[in-house]
C-alpha cells in the first residue's frame, strides 16, 4: 500500500494521459511510436500539468451545447484499410513507417501510379472498401467480426476555409486509441473508446476538399479501460458521430446551469479565444428568467439566480426541458435542459425533496437486430429507451458499463429516465499503476463535463465489482473525490460484489467493501439462484445484512433464457426459469430494508464473446428481458407487472 500510495502522488507530476491531444512535432516522429503504447508514450506532447484539481482534467475543449452549433455531419460512406501489423504507424525494430505504408499521407495514390515512377504504395485510401460511419467495423463483414487491432478510416469532405472563424473537429467516441490526421497532418490523439474529444483544425483545414484519416486501434491490454477480458464485446471503430463546427475567433466554449438544494440556479459560462476576458454574457431560461454576467481574466463568467416561482421541476413524471440559451461575443450556444434535485437522507433517495423508488433495469449500447454496429441512432436508441420506459414502466436505467451515447442521454432527458452512468473500471484494472488511475480519471472527468447539463443522470458509478485490496480501494476512493470535485451535485454510487456467511448457524450476506465509506448509494450485484447452489425456492428466504444508514440498490440480478426456449421442465435457459428466477428474487429483494432501487441483468440480449454455448448462446449473452430482436420473454412481465404494483404504491 505503501508503494500504491507514493506512485499515486507521483502521477501529479506526470503529463495528463488519455485525452486528446496535441500531435507530436512531425508525421515522422508519430510514425515512429513503438507498436506497444504506454501511457507515457499516448499522452499528450504539450500537456505540462503538474497537480490533480479539476482544471487539470479538463479538456482542451469542451464546446459544450455541440448539436446547437454551426457544424458538418461526416457520417457516411468511409473507406477503411485493416492494419494489423501496425505498418502504417511503425516498420520494424521500431523505425519510422515507410512512406509507402503511410495512409494517414495526403497523396492521390492511383494519379502517383499513373506517372510509371520508381516510387510504389502499398495502400489507397481512396480504392479501399467501403464501411458505413458511425458505427463499429465488426458488423460491417463477417470477416471483420472479430477483427482486433488497427484500421485506418478516410473521409473526403469539402469545406469553406475558416477566413477569421476556428474549425474544430469532434468526435463523440472511438474506440479505443484514435490517431487524427487531416490533409497528411496530424492533429492529435485520444485514448478512450466513450468519451467525446475535439481537436481545433484552424490551421490544417483547407478550402475545397479536406482529406480526414483516422487511425483506429482497438487492442486493449492490462493498462487500458476497460482491459482485455470482459463480459462485452469491444466493438472497435468511430462508432458515434464526427462533426466538423465553426466558431467565432472567441467562442463559447463550455456553459453549465444546475439547481442547487437551496432553490437557486447556479452555473458557468467559459469563453476561449484573445478576446475571452471583460465579455457581457447573457443566459436566458426560456422566458422564466434571464440574468447576466462579466468573463473575468479567464474568460470565466459565473450565475447565480433565484429560481424562478414559475420553474416546474424536471422528474420521471414531468420531465419539462427549456430552451436555454448562452450568448457572448457574438456567439450562442443553445440547449436543452431540466432543473432537479438529488440527495440522501438516511436511507431513503430524494428526488425534489420527495422519497423515490428506482425501477429500473440494465442496458448495453448495443440496437436491435441480429448484427449490432453500436450505431445508436435515435431511432435506434428510442426503441430501446421506449421498451424501458414504457414496457416496463420504468423511470430508471443503469448505463453499463460505460458512458452511452448523447443521442442516449438526451432522451433519457426527453422522456423521464432517471440515469445510472458510469465509465468501464470493470472487474480489475492495473491498481497499482498511477498512470492507468490518471487515464481511469480523465474519462470520468470527459463524461462529466459532457453530461452536467443532463437532469436525468443522478448517479456517477466509480466501478463495478471489482475485487478488494487495498491498492483498488484507494484507487476508487480517488475516483469517488474526483466525481465530488467536479460535480458536487449528483450521488456517487459504485456495483459492489457481496459475500456470503454464516451468522447465528445461517446464511447471510453481506458487505464487505471498505469503499462503502465513499458512496452515497450503495449497490451490490447478486445472481443467488444462477450462479451457485441455491435453489429458487431458497431466494425468498436467504438473509441479508447491510448498513441502515444509506440506500441500497441491487445494481443486477439476472437469469439467462433462449428466447422460445420453453416447456422444457424448470430448465436453466427457459424462459419459465428465468420468469420464476424474477419472482423468487423479487420477492427476497422485498424483504431487505433498505432497498431503494434496482437495475436487473439486463434489458436486451447482448453479444459476448464469453458465451458460446452453441444451443442456447452462440455468442450472446442471453440474461436479457427481450431478445436481441426485440421478443419479449415471460421474466419481462413479470418485472413490469412488479414495477406497476410499486407505482400504484407511491400514488404514481
Amino acid at each position: 500500500m505503501k508503494t500504491f500510495v507514493i506512485a499515486l502522488l507521483a502521477v501529479l507530476a506526470w503529463p495528463l494521459s488519455g485525452v486528446a491531444g496535441a500531435a507530436p512535432a512531425t508525421a515522422a516522429a508519430a510514425a515512429a511510436q513503438p507498436a506497444a503504447q504506454t501511457a507515457a508514450d499516448f499522452r499528450p506532447a504539450d500537456s505540462r500539468s503538474t497537480d490533480l484539481r479539476p482544471p487539470d482534467l479538463r479538456p482542451q475543449f469542451l464546446l459544450t451545447g455541440a448539436p446547437s452549433r454551426d457544424s458538418q455531419d461526416l457520417s457516411g460512406q468511409w473507406t477503411y484499410s485493416k492494419d494489423l501489423y501496425r505498418t502504417g504507424l511503425t516498420d520494424i525494430n521500431g523505425w519510422v513507417a515507410k512512406s509507402r505504408m503511410q495512409r494517414y499521407r495526403d497523396v492521390d495514390v492511383a494519379a502517383e501510379e499513373a506517372r510509371a515512377t520508381t516510387d510504389f504504395y502499398e495502400f489507397d485510401m481512396d480504392r479501399a472498401p467501403q464501411v458505413s460511419i458511425p458505427g463499429a467495423w465488426n458488423a460491417a463483414t463477417p470477416a471483420m467480426r472479430h477483427y482486433d487491432g488497427l484500421v485506418w478510416f478516410q473521409r473526403k469532405f469539402k469545406s469553406p476555409a475558416p477566413d477569421g472563424g476556428r474549425a474544430f473537429l469532434r468526435f463523440e467516441a472511438v474506440n479505443y486509441r484514435a490517431y487524427v490526421y487531416l490533409n497528411g497532418k496530424e492533429i492529435g490523439r485520444h485514448e478512450g473508446g466513450f468519451t467525446p474529444f475535439v481537436l481545433e483544425v484552424t490551421g490544417a483545414l483547407r478550402g475545397g476538399e479536406n482529406r480526414l484519416t483516422v487511425g483506429v486501434d482497438s487492442t486493449h491490454d492490462a493498462q487500458s479501460i476497460p482491459t482485455f477480458i470482459t463480459d462485452w464485446d469491444l466493438y472497435g471503430g468511430i462508432t458515434r458521430p464526427v462533426r466538423l463546427i465553426r466558431t467565432p475567433a472567441t467562442f463559447i466554449d463550455d456553459a453549465t446551469l444546475a439547481l442547487k438544494a437551496d432553490g437557486r440556479i447556479a452555473g458557468e459560462v467559459r469563453l476561449q479565444g484573445e478576446k475571452a476576458a471583460g465579455q457581457r454574457v447573457t443566459v436566458a431560461i426560456g422566458t422564466l428568467a434571464s440574468a447576466t454576467a462579466t468573463t473575468d481574466a479567464n474568460g470565466r463568467a459565473v450565475f447565480d439566480i433565484k429560481a424562478p416561482a414559475k420553474l416546474e421541476r424536471w422528474s420521471p413524471d414531468t420531465p419539462v426541458l427549456y430552451d436555454v440559451r448562452f450568448a457572448a461575443a457574438g456567439d450562442t450556444v443553445s440547449d436543452r435542459m431540466g432543473f432537479r434535485t438529488i440527495a440522501v437522507q438516511g436511507s431513503q433517495i430524494l428526488l425534489n425533496g420527495k422519497p423515490l423508488f428506482l425501477r429500473g433495469i440494465s442496458l448495453h449500447e448495443e440496437e436491435f437486430g441480429p448484427n449490432p454496429a453500436r450505431n445508436m441512432t435515435e431511432q435506434a436508441s428510442r426503441a430501446l429507451l421506449t421498451e424501458i420506459r414504457q414496457g416496463l414502466g420504468a423511470n430508471y436505467v443503469r448505463l453499463s458499463h460505460y458512458p452511452h451515447s448523447e443521442t442516449t442521454l438526451r432522451l433519457a432527458d426527453e422522456m423521464g429516465l432517471l440515469v445510472w452512468s458510469e465509465i468501464p473500471v470493470y472487474w480489475t484494472v492495473d491498481w497499482e499503476n498511477p498512470a492507468v488511475l490518471r487515464k481511469a480519471l480523465a474519462m470520468q472527468a470527459e463524461t462529466i463535463y459532457r453530461d452536467r447539463n443532463r437532469a436525468a443522470v443522478v448517479m456517477w458509478s466509480v466501478g463495478n465489482e471489482t475485487p478488494v485490496s487495498p491498492a483498488r480501494t484507494a484507487f476508487h476512493g480517488a475516483m469517488a473525490d474526483n466525481v465530488r470535485a467536479l460535480d458536487p451535485t449528483r450521488l456517487v454510487s459504485a456495483a459492489l460484489l457481496v459475500e456470503r456467511g454464516k451468522e447465528n448457524g445461517e446464511d447471510v450476506t453481506v458487505i464487505k467493501d471498505p469503499l462503502v465509506d465513499k458512496l452515497d448509494v450503495l449497490a451490490v450485484n447478486t445472481y443467488a439462484g444462477w450462479y451457485g447452489n441455491d435453489t429458487l425456492d431458497a431466494l425468498p428466504g436467504l438473509k441479508w445484512q447491510v448498513p441502515a444508514d444509506r440506500p441500497l440498490i441491487l445494481s443486477e440480478f439476472g437469469a439467462d433464457a433462449l428466447a422460445g426456449y420453453r416447456n422444457d421442465g424448470m430448465k436453466k435457459f427457459t424462459e419459465e426459469y428465468q420468469a420464476e428466477y424474477y419472482r423468487k428474487t423479487l420477492a427476497m429483494a422485498d424483504r431487505i430494508p433498505t432497498l431503494r432501487g434496482m437495475s436487473p441483468w439486463i434489458l436486451k440480449d447482448f453479444q459476448s464473446p464469453r458465451r458460446e454455448h452453441p444451443v442456447f448462446q452462440n455468442g450472446w449473452n442471453r440474461k436479457g428481458l427481450v431478445s436481441e430482436t426485440g421478443v419479449r420473454k415471460q421474466a419481462f412481465g413479470v418485472l413490469a407487472e412488479y414495477y406497476r404494483g410499486k407505482a400504484a404504491a407511491a400514488g404514481k
